[in-house]
């Protein structure tokens, strides 16, 4: 399968006001401008269609997921109606990465062409065809696992809209299968909206759909055609005549027990509706808006940044005093008076001393620089609305494409390091740095994969987009790192403020807070503090398929992370040379990278509390990419202490006199 990195279809970006947008606007009324050459489509009457306005609309259908099972499926693996003439959009490498398969459906209508249930097909099952059988036992696991289906109507999600609890409506962009009614008579999932879904041990499948589509008329405003602002629906099960469907009657009943044959007829109604209300750049908002507890998170949210900021300041004014006092105090003229005392300045022929495995410690270094550029990259383009959701697959392919263009800072950093800590394989240093984590991320992501293919899933990756992947690691990423390698290795090692006694100093005897692990298990927790509610929202985006778009404030989170990570790692370092321990190179990068173990175990947690999902194979599929994000995070925040605590220490003994 050839891989495209191209958009789907021309769209129009949503330019928000920088990052303050969505704290500011709340994703509201705050539209700048749009990029040239990327306009919205119009729609007209037949009679009136030409080259710039077209008349029929077309209906896409994506992969159908579930919030019970990790495994989506693609669109035609269930028995649904097939498009006679089915048609796939290029997708782009994050669409395939993500497991999107949209293809074309047989839901045809025009323009403004209101119609009254329509036949698409039927499908019979008829008893002891062990054929029907498989079909129909897998549109029953379908409904028994909630599993959703995801139309597209003009790049728009075709959404569900329903009443939740405080009269609020909660627009959901994708719709279910069917239903059960347990055995016990409990009505399960989407059964409770209807009071005739009240057979036991029967399901009940959504086979009919009154779909509307509002529109955004230009004839006020001088331009041709009309604009598609929203599209919902309704699902309804409905028993009609097959014949002469009127698509009224008692709910589609499908037995537990395949005791006769079953037929089921799928049908649709359309009808338009003119909204001038609603522009076409915030048709987005109806669904992000309705999106649940947005509204309650946000004040936590808030206050969460408040304290993390209120800490970050106490923390800077606190080393910046404490600091200036133990300077003025080293460099007074009694020096013999100070020799005497303890303090970090006694360390510091030993505080440069090279680290023990400096080769593994530069190889991340390296790596994390490579994913903290990547990150911030992303994250600034999300941020101006590049990345929005209606650009699909176009956050995984910005971040795949970066992290391949960017081996050459993560060869350069790692091997001025390496040198610097006096080390001479660079053969072995570079090729570390180009394959040892995207190895291990590689494994991990295969090993996934292999799963997914053999349950069938839309999500596992085919093998051409596979060797796709080699190919821009090996041909691109890997060269690139031994560019950046050359370029560090030919320059002359980080020269220290201070000399490196022949005779290692002997380390006093510590007490429990400035030992290795109680100080690195304390070091993660302010900056896991300050990110725990955003990881929320995001594990929901991931595994609840619930859209994620506030990355104006993900990246101001971004920042007070990289802040915080900073400030805990010089705090904690600062009071370890206080206390005469000089080894604070994998400590620095231990400390902060330690967040990453709070991330698995509120994913523990997450799975357990949150979650609904069941089988074993779903279950190992979230801990191993659950697993791939802990390790890049580790290599993140860890990257992000050491440089902050590598630039502290370098400031601090060059401002002391030193005999």
């Amino acid at each position: 399968m050839s891989v495209s990195l191209t958009v789907v279809e021309p769209r129009r970006i949503h330019i928000s006001f920088v990052c303050f947008y969505s704290l500011v606007s709340y994703f509201h009324s705050c539209t700048a401008f749009y990029l040239p050459g990327l306009a919205p489509v119009s729609f007209c009457d037949e009679s009136s269609a030409g080259e710039d306005c077209q008349s029929e609309i077309e209906l896409f259908v994506n992969r159908l997921d579930s919030v019970e099972s990790v495994l989506p499926y693609e669109y035609d693996v269930f028995d649904f109606c097939q498009d006679t003439k089915e048609r796939r959009p290029s997708e782009n490498l994050g669409q395939v990465l993500f497991g999107e398969r949209i293809e074309s459906s047989p839901y045809k209508f025009k323009f403004n062409e209101d119609f009254k249930c329509k036949k698409v097909c039927t499908k019979t099952y008829k008893k002891g065809a062990r054929q029907d059988m498989a079909k129909l036992d897998f549109l029953k696991m379908g409904m028994q696992l909630n599993y959703q289906h995801h139309w597209i109507i003009d790049n728009m999600p075709v959404t569900w809209c329903y009443d939740v609890e405080d009269g609020q409506k909660y627009c959901n962009p994708g719709f279910p299968i069917g239903c059960l009614v347990t055995m016990d008579g409990r009505a399960k999932d989407a059964c409770v909206i209807n009071s005739e879904f009240n057979k036991k041990n029967t399901f009940y499948v959504f086979n009919h759909v009154d779909i509307k589509i509002t529109y955004h008329s230009g004839a006020a405003e001088g331009w041709r055609g009309a604009r598609l602002v929203a599209a919902t629906l309704e699902p309804k099960s409905i028993n009609t005549d097959q014949t002469n469907p009127t698509c009224e009657g008692p709910p589609m009943e499908v037995p537990v027990d395949f005791d006769n044959d079953v037929s089921i007829l799928y049908t649709y109604s359309v009808t338009f509706s003119e909204d001038n209300s609603i522009k076409w750049a915030s048709r987005w908002d109806y669904i992000l808006v309705s999106m649940p507890h947005t509204n309650i998170q946000w004040f936590s949210i808030m206050n969460s940044l408040v304290i993390v900021l209120f800490l970050s300041g106490m923390v800077a004014m606190i080393m910046l005093r404490t600091l200036h006092k133990d300077i003025a105090r080293y460099n007074q003229v009694d020096q013999e008076d100070a020799q005497e005392e303890s303090g970090w300045k006694q360390v510091h022929g030993d505080v440069f001393r090279p680290p023990r495995k400096g080769m593994l410690l530069s190889v991340f270094l390296g790596q994390g620089t490579q994913i903290f550029i990547m990150t911030f990259i992303t994250l600034f383009l999300a941020c101006l609305g590049f990345l929005s959701p209606a650009n699909r697959g176009a956050l995984m392919t910005c971040a795949v494409v970066l992290w391949v263009l960017l081996g050459t800072p993560a060869g350069y950093v790692s091997a001025r390091l390496y040198k610097t800590f006096g080390g001479e394989k660079w053969k072995t240093n570079v090729l570390l740095t180009a394959l040892l984590c995207p190895g291990i991320v590689f494994a991990d992501f295969f090993l996934m994969n292999l799963i997914l293919w053999v349950e069938g899933s839309s999500a596992a990756i085919p093998f051409g987009t596979l060797v796709a992947i080699l190919a821009l690691w090996f041909g691109i990423s890997v060269p690139l790192t031994f560019v950046g390698a050359y370029f560090g290795f030919k320059k002359a090692a980080i020269e220290q403020p201070v000399r490196t006694n022949q005779i290692p100093r002997q380390i006093p005897e510590q007490s429990f807070f400035t030992k290795p692990i109680p100080g690195i298990v304390m070091g993660g927790i302010l900056p896991f503090g300050c990110i725990f509610i955003q990881l929320f929202f995001i594990l929901n985006s991931i595994w609840s398929h619930q859209m994620y778009y506030m990355f104006g404030f993900l990246f101001l989170v971004f920042i007070i992370l990289v802040i915080t990570c900073s400030e805990a790692t010089i705090l904690l370092c600062y009071f370890h040379l206080c206390a005469e321990d000089y080894h604070w190179w994998w400590r620095s990068f231990l400390t902060s990278g330690f967040t990453a173990v709070y991330l698995f175990i509120y994913g523990v947690h997450y799975f357990f509390s949150k979650l609904q999902i069941v089988g074993a194979a779903s279950t190992i599929l979230y801990f191993g990419y659950t697993m791939i994000m802990v390790l890049i995070f580790f290599l993140f925040t860890g990257t992000i202490g050491f440089f902050a605590c590598f630039w502290f220490v370098n400031k601090i003994y060059s401002v002391v006199k030193v005999d």
